[in-house]
């Protein structure tokens, strides 16, 4: 019986997994919990006969089938407590729709703690100073919605404000974003220009949603930043495209 344990603990932790992402493959679980892929293949066949409708798709992976929820997850301490330190990361953010949304997915998966694991977070958040930006500036209010445009492929027009205070409407076919110096960058295919730019959230002024769809991008995010790279080596006296670090603060849009 004692053998069983790692086990059941392995199954139930592939059940989560599987709920978490859209197509899980077996090297994807193999590696892990550090298991042949045989085993997965075995584990994958338990799953399914007590009763987990899995749906195996040739040459892709695992997935569950749509509709087919688990019951709410139990979180141990440690993970507990790096939601909570986490939730104080998002809280000196500078997007405001971040802030606002996360704190409301926080309080689904509070719900769900034991009681004294929810008295512990809550001494555990009173003993947490993140020291990033302490004026608590909330600058911008389009990163969720942004996410769900680049995932969606939907045209946006935009109007914008460069830091050299230059006001433009561009039609755009968002792509990518991240994170520097505190300041959230859209990286986005512009119409105008007819090449991928970087529009800083807190520039941005108005956001409009289209009905267009557009297709979906054959370059990856590592590709575009790569590209940036070796713009900046091969034209150092004129980079064309600055380091992603410093690209939408430099670049002009």
């Amino acid at each position: 019986m004692a053998e069983d344990k790692p086990r059941l603990a392995r199954l139930t932790s592939i059940l989560t997994q599987l709920q978490a992402k859209r197509m899980l493959t077996a090297r994807d679980i193999a590696e892990h919990h550090h298991i042949s892929i045989r085993t997965v293949y075995r584990d994958i066949k338990t799953l399914e006969m007590s009763g987990v409708p899995i749906v195996t798709e040739e040459g892709k992976g695992y997935t569950l089938m749509e509709g087919y929820r688990l019951p709410p997850v139990m979180f141990n301490e440690e993970e507990a407590n790096a939601l909570i330190t986490a939730e104080h990361l998002v809280l000196k953010n500078k997007d405001r729709s971040f802030i606002e949304q996360y704190q409301n997915a926080i309080s689904k998966i509070k719900s769900v703690l034991r009681l004294k694991q929810k008295e512990n977070i809550e001494f555990l958040s009173s003993r947490i100073h993140i020291r990033n930006n302490e004026n608590n500036e909330k600058t911008s209010h389009y990163l969720i919605q942004l996410q769900s445009h680049i995932a969606n492929f939907q045209l946006l027009r935009i109007e914008y404000l460069s830091l050299n205070k230059e006001q433009t409407k561009r039609e755009i076919e968002p792509f990518a974003l991240y994170t520097t110096n505190d300041n959230w960058i859209l990286i986005a295919f512009c119409r105008k220009r007819n090449d991928f730019r970087s529009f800083r959230l807190d520039c941005i002024q108005q956001i409009n949603l289209t009905q267009e769809h557009f297709e979906a991008h054959k370059l990856t995010l590592d590709q575009y930043f790569e590209a940036c790279r070796k713009k900046c080596l091969d034209t150092p006296d004129i980079p064309l495209s600055p380091a992603p670090s410093t690209f939408a603060e430099n670049q002009k849009t």
